[in-house]
């Protein structure tokens, strides 16, 4: 009879200790966002995108421009080359390479400027958006947000706990007034010196 009792009441503490469990658990405030739709949707983000590729363009115009004036050298060299004899065709198709050489430098040195300029912007969005969802997490009670990539730790979630739309629409209202401000702070800069 004592152990029947000793029995039924460690029974009852392992199923209080699950329910105490269970609940606390199911208290926990959760939710995920897409960080990979989060940074194609923010607007921080494209300008950010688009800001380089203009000055991907740009530059890669004035490369083509030394391209093309290379090319031409190099096709009348070839033209030349015999008839002005084998000392000059090896000094000038030496300065070829080494043309070249430079073109494919400066190239690959553009490259490194604009992948290093805009990682160092990206890194800084990256920040931003991680401070807001901290203190965006705070206000609102969660204790955990997760962020979703390709490379994810959240392998299913129930789409009500995505923030994903919320967090960009208030991210980008929040983007948005700062470029107006800053935008309207250029327009007076340029009035007050008309």
């Amino acid at each position: 009879m004592k152990k029947s009792i000793l029995v039924l009441g460690m029974v009852a503490t392992l199923i209080s200790c699950t329910d105490k469990t269970t609940t606390s658990v199911s208290e926990h405030k959760t939710a995920y966002i897409d960080t990979q739709k989060l940074m194609k949707e923010y607007e921080e983000t494209k300008d950010i995108e688009s800001k380089y590729k203009i000055k991907s363009d740009e530059m890669g115009k004035e490369l083509e421009g030394d391209i093309a004036r290379f090319q031409s050298e190099a096709q009348s060299f070839q033209r030349d080359a015999q008839a002005k004899g084998m000392a000059w065709a090896q000094q000038k198709g030496a300065e070829l390479q080494r043309r070249e050489q430079e073109l494919g430098a400066k190239q690959q040195g553009m490259v490194q400027t604009l992948q290093m300029e805009s990682g160092k912007e990206m890194d800084s969005v990256v920040k931003k958006i991680k401070t807001y969802v901290k203190e965006y997490g705070k206000k609102n009670g969660y204790e955990y947000i997760y962020g979703t990539e390709d490379a994810s730790t959240i392998l299913y979630a129930k789409d009500e706990y995505d923030l994903t739309e919320k967090i960009v629409k208030e991210l980008n209202s929040k983007y948005k007034g700062t470029a107006t401000a800053s935008e309207s702070k250029d327009e007076k800069k340029t009035e007050t010196k008309k």
